[in-house]
């Protein structure tokens, strides 16, 4: 796993032209965000709001009466994400804050429900689980987590981008991971799992619930 100063530099550099490459993960994180069901009024938090796609979608779902945060730990693609606010006309209910997913800066019981998009398999063992426990902290009792990942199987396609990962790190930064594992072991019932494939490799969009 690379340092997380190196991923910061490393989507520094990728923000402006992220969009471009990224494209084939839009269609799994809507599906996420289907899955996750936000309504009008709710408080929702994203980590890892990448160039703000997502932020658009909940910041209108939510409305007025509601409020979308983004935890994100690239300063470049916050400048991104936030010149698409404005013509995207939800600017208002969004609030992006530049830091660390583990050190979420948010009182106990604040959200009903946090999202995150091929965002939690890029932190080692050890990290997911500190996390996920900030995640279990700032939701209330009955909040819901919405995750998508790359899924770890025992398939050609995964052992081949593992491979990939561990020589080359800062291109292929994400890693397959056993979501259904972690999401348990970080205090959360799975009430929804779904496998999905994106360029051969299983991406899994799962929910969750705070024990």
């Amino acid at each position: 796993m690379i340092s997380r100063k190196q991923t910061q530099q490393n989507y520094d550099r990728m923000s402006r032209w992220y969009d471009l490459f990224a494209g084939s993960e839009k269609k799994f994180t809507d599906a996420g965000l289907r899955l996750l069901g936000v309504k009008a009024g709710e408080r929702v938090l994203e980590i890892g709001f990448g160039t703000g796609h997502s932020l658009v979608t909940l910041a209108e779902q939510v409305g007025a009466s509601g409020l979308v945060a983004g935890v994100e730990l690239s300063p470049g693609m916050i400048e991104v994400a936030r010149k698409r606010m404005p013509a995207e006309g939800s600017g208002r209910s969004v609030q992006m804050i530049q830091g660390d997913g583990t050190l979420l800066p948010f009182a106990p019981g604040s959200f009903d429900a946090v999202f995150l998009s091929f965002t939690l398999e890029l932190f080692n063992d050890e990290e997911i689980l500190v996390l996920l426990n900030a995640c279990h902290r700032v939701l209330k009792p009955d909040g819901r987590l919405g995750v998508v990942s790359l899924a770890k199987r025992d398939a050609l396609a995964c052992r081949l981008y593992e491979w990939g990962h561990e020589r080359w790190p800062v291109l292929l930064d994400c890693r397959p991971i056993e979501l259904r594992k972690c999401l348990e072991t970080g205090g959360f019932r799975v009430q929804a799992m779904k496998v999905e494939t994106m360029w051969g490799l299983p991406v899994e969009i799962g929910l969750g619930k705070p024990f």
